[in-house]
């Protein structure tokens, strides 16, 4: 999708998320429209008395028929380690089993989507780190 081509667009990752959000709508996914309590996606950790939600975490998308969480990083993937907090939120996330990751091709010069990649691939192929996910995708754009 040309709109959101990082190697043409500085695009901030709400701003890829709105572009993409009829498209993930239409296949079942929950799309945070905002910033507010109320257009935030969140997906409950743990629970309390009576099944009370006493934590959360906020996703971008979130499909409940798949379980899926969508998150969608921009500058911040590979400079603040956001897609290890995007890992770690997930495999702590009740009924979640994939995790996407869609982080920019190039930023500042880096390709960050070659990074994160590395990572996982090592992760995997070390083998020294189970993760409670079936599957984790992650997406250049």
């Amino acid at each position: 999708m040309e709109a959101i081509n990082s190697s043409d667009n500085s695009l901030v990752s709400d701003e890829v998320l709105q572009q993409v959000r009829v498209d993930l709508e239409g296949i079942g996914f929950e799309v945070e429209t905002g910033k507010k309590k109320a257009e935030l996606i969140q997906v409950p950790v743990l629970f309390g008395l009576n099944g009370s939600i006493e934590k959360s975490f906020n996703a971008d998308a979130y499909n409940p028929n798949t379980g899926t969480v969508l998150e969608v990083e921009a500058g911040r993937a590979v400079a603040n380690n956001q897609f290890l907090k995007d890992l770690f939120q997930a495999c702590m996330m009740q009924n979640v089993n994939y995790l996407i990751i869609a982080v920019r091709n190039y930023y500042r010069g880096y390709d960050d989507f070659a990074k994160i990649l590395l990572f996982f691939d090592t992760l995997y192929a070390s083998g020294r780190l189970q993760l409670p996910l079936t599957g984790i995708l992650i997406i250049g754009y």
